[in-house]
């Protein structure tokens, strides 16, 4: 579990997070959504250390990440994946190279035990067969898959998702949630995700939390998103009559 008590961080005098209380739990995908400028970037910086926060603690598993020394920092760290936006492989690299990457950089393992673990997940994110293949010569819903077996190579407990379906078609986009949420619960990984795809949140968000002008304006789950009551999440969730719709279908579940 990530716990966040408290939290404020402003830029110069402009308040970006305010008091921000949220806890992702682990097995569950934790979603963070919001308009562009609620400050959700902030607040993942700020949970894995790229920014300081100004008030406020961070807990890993009860551990208070912001008075940690730079080491005790990086203990935790080599506990996270990362999905970024945009896959950010290396096109030098094939994608075996690309998951073997952070075991060589980071974990004490030999060659072949390296070369092992990375074609496990290759395997569990159903690319067996591409792993000598380069970045640029697989789909970008391959790349995609590619970066998320990177991420959970070394097989972290907090495993975190920057807009992972931004760029895919809708039935990759799909994919790319199953395996998420499929991996959460067979790793038992605090998985948080941010997005602005309400399909997704919808899908597979367990714990989700609305950040508007740098609060948390509302948490709940997927069903009760749909009848939140509070405006600006209602104004953001149902910005497309395709949300109209899909409230409809969840509600016949």
């Amino acid at each position: 579990m990530i716990r966040v008590s408290g939290v404020d961080k402003s830029f110069g005098d402009k308040a970006v997070l305010k008091g921000i209380d949220a806890s992702f739990d682990a097995g569950q995908v934790n979603f963070m959504i919001g308009r562009s400028g609620s400050g959700k970037s902030v607040l993942t910086k700020c949970i894995v250390g790229l920014l300081e926060v100004d008030a406020g603690t961070v807990q890993y598993a009860g551990e208070d990440f912001t008075t940690l020394s730079s080491k005790e920092r990086e203990e935790i760290r080599l506990q996270i994946g990362m999905l970024f936006q945009g896959g950010a492989l290396f096109d030098s690299m094939t994608v075996l190279e690309n998951v073997v990457f952070p075991l060589r950089m980071f974990h004490s393992m030999d060659a072949e035990e390296r070369e092992e673990r990375a074609m496990e997940c290759l395997k569990r994110v159903e690319l067996e067969g591409a792993e000598h293949r380069y970045p640029a010569e697989v789909s970008g819903g391959m790349q995609k898959r590619v970066a998320l077996a990177r991420a959970i190579v070394g097989r972290p407990r907090y495993l975190f998702c920057d807009e992972p379906n931004s760029g895919l078609d809708p039935q990759t986009a799909i994919v790319i949630d199953n395996l998420i949420r499929d991996l959460t619960q067979e790793y038992k990984t605090t998985t948080v995700v941010i997005s602005h795809d309400m399909n997704s949140v919808i899908e597979i968000g367990d714990n989700i939390h609305f950040l508007h002008e740098g609060t948390v304006a509302w948490r709940g789950d997927r069903k009760g998103i749909l009848d939140s009551g509070v405006k600006e999440l209602d104004t953001f969730v149902y910005a497309s009559d395709l949300m109209r719709s899909i409230k409809g279908k969840l509600q016949g579940r």
